[in-house]
């Protein structure tokens, strides 16, 4: 049958009709809970408009707050139904429901949350629940139904997910108290980020994960004093559970000894008995919002730390774990940190080949600078890595140090990246190669501001609180006036390599007035 005669045929049938039997027929239409994305599902263009439609609804009624909760809950693949009282919406699955209670003209008085075998939390708890409720925003409160799915996204039965749950709140709980350990009254939030044994800890909230936030730079630093209450944020982790092929023995219960820390100065851990234990189809898992570039040599020691990943002698290009191949592949360190940090500051795609970037500067000339990647042969190569598996609470604080360590190196080098890879105008500019050296040191090449010689910066990046640097020149040229203990501290200040030249090459044209 032709679409146009099977167009008509539905106009007949259906221009006798009210539209709340239609709205009726729709609504059993769409029933069943999606358990795909909707694109995929055979009635996914019906729903599509129907979100659509509710999206450009402002949903004030009683009626169309309702309708407006059902179909959110359906497109995240979770249950919802209206209570007796006819002001109240259950959003439901095997493991949590929520209960939205209504005033009759569509206002949200209460959100609550329960986890299964767990009393109802109030709104006031659950903060980002609490928002929904003042300001309807569903776009996040569907982002909160699917985390709060995500908890549960481990194989086997009910049973096995509130395992799975469970061990997740014996982490927290750890971790949440290893925050505690040696922390002082009135520590503030950067400090905390820098030198805390888990870094800033955001515990869980409503759908929203553990968040831990463990580097933050200079610069990021002085916009957040230069603009009080503004949300300026570091590196950040996200602290949950994913579901395994295999089986690995997880904590039920904390194992923190309050108070008590090991002959390493570490804090003290309950063996990981059978009481206290249990093999599951899952570990934890510390994610990233976007990819971290971690060079090889930090890899392999977060897998000394996890117990969990190794890498394939057989296949140097993977990153294996004991359940499956994560696929990362090896490239040059300072190819990766080019790629990603474009990726950041341009909203516009760059070719990640490019190798030469121009830098402005306040009082300064131009600079230019050439990053020497290396080859996939070279000693320094990474590969992104967006999940690190672990099983046990004890491996967090020395990953968040490898961690730590990794990004304050990236960062210098990263300093040296911009979007302007040509140069715009005849401006003066002053020329420098990064080169890698061994492990956490590279090299910063550049022309004696006094003779034509080449000059040397080499910066070593012991942790992310401790930088030597050395300056290396001829013999027979003059002194830059800048001693290796100031090249240092200018480092640790703002961690931005052409900062630092800058302030190399104002000490030079010292020398040069003075003489």
């Amino acid at each position: 049958i032709s679409t146009k005669a099977l167009m008509e045929q539905l106009h007949l049938k259906y221009q006798q009709k009210p539209w709340t039997e239609t709205l009726k027929l729709v609504h059993f239409c769409m029933d069943k809970p999606l358990q795909g994305r909707v694109s995929n599902a055979p009635d996914g263009p019906l729903l599509s408009c129907m979100e659509k439609i509710q999206r450009t609804l402002n949903a004030k009624s009683l009626f169309s707050v309702m309708n407006r909760l059902e179909s959110l809950s359906k497109q995240k693949g979770l249950n919802a139904h209206i209570g007796p009282s006819g002001t109240a919406c259950y959003i439901t699955s095997d493991m949590f429901y929520i209960e939205v209670q209504l005033e009759k003209d569509g206002k949200v008085m209460d959100v609550k949350l329960a986890h299964l075998g767990e009393t109802p939390v109030v709104k006031l708890i659950c903060s980002q629940l609490f928002l929904f409720g003042r300001m309807k925003n569903y776009d996040a409160f569907g982002r909160i139904l699917e985390d709060l799915s995500n908890l549960y996204q481990i194989p086997g039965n009910s049973e096995m997910k509130a395992k799975g749950y469970l061990a997740l709140q014996a982490l927290e709980k750890d971790l949440y108290s290893m925050s505690l350990l040696d922390r002082a009254q009135d520590v503030n939030r950067v400090t905390e980020v820098l030198h805390g044994k888990v870094g800033h800890l955001v515990p869980r909230t409503g759908g929203t994960s553990m968040n831990i936030e463990f580097y933050i730079s200079p610069y990021q630093v002085l916009e957040a004093e230069l603009n009080p209450g503004s949300q300026v944020c570091g590196t950040k982790t996200v602290v949950t559970v994913e579901g395994t092929d295999m089986l690995h023995k997880l904590p039920l219960s904390p194992l923190l000894v309050d108070s008590q820390t090991g002959e390493d100065g570490n804090p003290a851990f309950l063996p990981l008995t059978d009481e206290l234990s249990m093999d599951l189809p899952a570990f934890f898992v510390l994610k990233f919002h976007q990819p971290i570039p971690m060079s090889s040599s930090s890899i392999e020691e977060i897998q000394r730390l996890t117990g969990i990943c190794n890498l394939n002698a057989n296949k140097k290009n993977h990153l294996v774990s004991g359940i499956q191949i994560t696929g990362l592949k090896l490239a040059p360190l300072y190819e990766l940190i080019v790629q990603s940090t474009l990726k950041e500051k341009c909203s516009e795609d760059l070719s990640t080949h490019k190798s030469c970037f121009f830098v402005s500067l306040p009082d300064c000339p131009k600079h230019c600078y050439f990053i020497n990647k290396g080859s996939e042969k070279s000693d320094l190569t990474g590969a992104l890595v967006s999940k690190i598996p672990f099983s046990h609470p004890k491996c967090v604080h020395g990953v968040i140090e490898i961690l730590r360590h990794q990004v304050a190196y990236n960062s210098l080098i990263s300093s040296c990246v911009s979007e302007k890879h040509i140069n715009e105008d005849d401006s003066e500019l002053l020329y420098f190669e990064v080169v890698p050296q061994k492990n956490t040191s590279f090299s910063v090449f550049f022309l004696h501001p006094v003779k034509e010689n080449l000059a040397c910066v080499i910066i070593d990046v012991i942790t992310s609180r401790d930088v030597q640097c050395h300056l290396h020149l001829n013999p027979q040229d003059p002194t830059l006036n800048s001693s290796d203990d100031f090249i240092a501290r200018a480092v640790k200040r703002c961690m931005s390599v052409p900062v630092v030249m800058r302030a190399i090459f104002r000490n030079a044209a010292k020398v040069k007035a003075d003489s």
